[in-house]
């Protein structure tokens, strides 16, 4: 689909005739393109509009580039339509700076635009060129990644409880191990994929931050570039450090579940041990001998019994004392 944006008073128009392009033309959305629109598009602005396998790849050279006067640059960016159901999708997202013009080009719909949209089309955001645009677009992007940012470090901060928590002095089991680890490995995943966009941002800021100044584009713009790079590292270094804890917080509830493992082989060992004099006792008067003094003895059998839980208890009281229970 082909959405055309024209510019009024530092507003963004939707053009209800997309088949033609006027000077006031500052946006070419591309999503989901066809055929037809990706041709109406490169003849119209002489440009060529990169597909969906070379948006894809991965090195840096095939996403930020120069071609025909006009600058691509490709960011991966995170869409997920409910951070408590979906899980979180990288998709590629090109942005092609032609002269005072902005195309984008994508394959899914990051809440980031529509974000952007309601606010330049109520003229909280000033759109008078396609580098405006491009700015404040990135601007929402960004936004979006702080407030994942925020969930994630949200997230974290409960898992510590959850797996640190204590309570009159004992520590409390508020989930199940596997429950704890299955959360960590998802927000683990999150983390890594969020760190992904954050550098992916961060490579595009600093081209984009070249290609104005050489451009001449308003100063004013250049610094909310160099703003928003400023933004992007401060992210990447918390992601980095969330993804430092992430790890601490496995690795702490492996050592909890070895802790647990080996508290239950533990006291099986003990009761193990504190079972064999009863048991020999058993098995001492347990023999099929003829002559055994305490046979014919009245109280022979409450004898066995006493000294059989007394043995028992004995090395219970022991193990006790010494704090290996």
């Amino acid at each position: 689909m082909l959405t055309v944006y024209d510019s009024a008073d530092g507003a963004l128009i939707k053009r209800e005739d997309a088949a033609g392009v006027s000077l006031a033309t500052i946006w070419l959305d591309l999503m989901n393109p066809t055929k037809e629109e990706d041709r109406f598009v490169e003849e119209a602005l002489s440009i060529t509009v990169p597909t969906r396998e070379e948006m894809a790849e991965i090195e840096a050279s095939s996403r930020l580039y120069l071609e025909g006067g006009a600058h691509y640059m490709t960011a991966v960016l995170m869409h997920q339509h409910d951070w408590l159901v979906d899980p979180p999708t990288p998709t590629p997202i090109t942005f092609i700076l032609a002269g005072h013009r902005l195309v984008t080009v994508r394959y899914a719909e990051p809440r980031a635009f529509q974000i952007f949209l309601n606010r330049a089309q109520k003229k909280d955001a000033t759109c008078v060129s396609g580098a405006a645009v491009l700015v404040a677009l990135l601007e929402a992007i960004i936004d979006r990644e702080a407030d994942r940012v925020e969930r994630i470090q949200g997230e974290v901060d409960k898992l510590s409880q959850t797996v640190f928590g204590t309570k009159g002095g004992q520590r409390t089991r508020a989930g199940r191990f596997d429950v704890n680890i299955r959360t960590i490995g998802r927000e683990g995943e999150l983390t890594s994929r969020s760190r992904e966009t954050l550098l992916s941002l961060d490579r595009l800021l600093t081209y984009l931050a070249q290609v104005m100044s050489q451009r001449g584009d308003d100063k004013a713009l250049r610094a909310r570039v160099k703003t928003a790079g400023r933004d992007v590292v401060s992210l990447a270094d918390h992601i980095g450090y969330l993804s430092t804890k992430i790890t601490f917080l496995l690795d702490a509830t492996l050592g909890m579940i070895n802790n647990e493992q080996n508290t239950i082989i533990k006291i099986f060992s003990v009761l193990a041990v504190a079972l064999m004099p009863p048991t020999l006792v058993g098995t001492i008067y347990g023999m099929n001998f003829k002559h055994i003094p305490e046979l014919e003895w009245v109280y022979g059998y409450p004898f066995a019994l006493g000294l059989m839980v007394v043995s028992a208890v004995l090395p219970w009281l022991y193990f006790k004392r010494k704090g290996w229970l």
